[in-house]
């Protein structure tokens, strides 16, 4: 996955016509991280690999989809890709990944007790997401409300700006996440 990945970071750069430095200069991470990413040296964490969703005008879930098959109409679960950011302990899990003609995607997500995942802003201006927590505890952050979550709980909102969630629990939390496009 990690040299799909790289591979399909360095055609949208290419596509576009930027050297690293330019990338560089549009989402706040070194050329060096960029050139290491594309080549798979190292896998990039999930806020750069937000960062770069935003530059290139993707959801995170569409550009993970880019780099694996078509997704087939029922999804099992040994087929449903799962994607590790181990440094920040956040396990994303993709259910039902982005397709063609379709707005929506879930994604399983699960944070680690203490983990604590910033993103400076969303891959699209308008997402909308659905957090539906369904083990632990979850704290959300957008527009600089804080939401706490307990089991059970829904949070629903439009993504404009800086996002954080974050595990304040003993327990890990583990929440699905409903993405719709705008």
């Amino acid at each position: 996955m990690d040299l799909r990945l790289g591979a399909r970071l360095a055609e949208l750069r290419a596509e576009r016509g930027w050297a690293l430095g330019e990338l560089a200069e549009r989402s706040g991470i070194s050329r060096s991280t960029l050139s290491r990413a594309e080549r798979a040296e190292i896998s990039p964490t999930a806020s750069q690999l937000n960062r770069l969703c935003a530059v290139y005008g993707r959801t995170m879930s569409q550009l993970l989809s880019e780099v694996e098959a078509e997704p087939a109409p029922v999804v099992r679960p040994a087929d449903q890709p799962v994607w590790e950011d181990r440094a920040a302990g956040f396990v994303r899990r993709s259910v039902s990944p982005p397709h063609a003609g379709l707005r929506g995607e879930l994604v399983e997500g699960r944070l680690a007790p203490g983990a604590d995942l910033a993103y400076d802003r969303p891959p699209v201006p308008g997402l909308e997401q659905h957090i539906w927590l369904l083990e632990g505890e979850l704290e959300v952050t957008a527009q600089d409300v804080t939401h706490a979550l307990a089991e059970g709980d829904c949070l629903r909102m439009r993504v404009w700006g800086p996002t954080r969630f974050r595990c304040p629990g003993p327990r890990s939390a583990r929440y699905v996440l409903a993405v719709v496009l705008p």
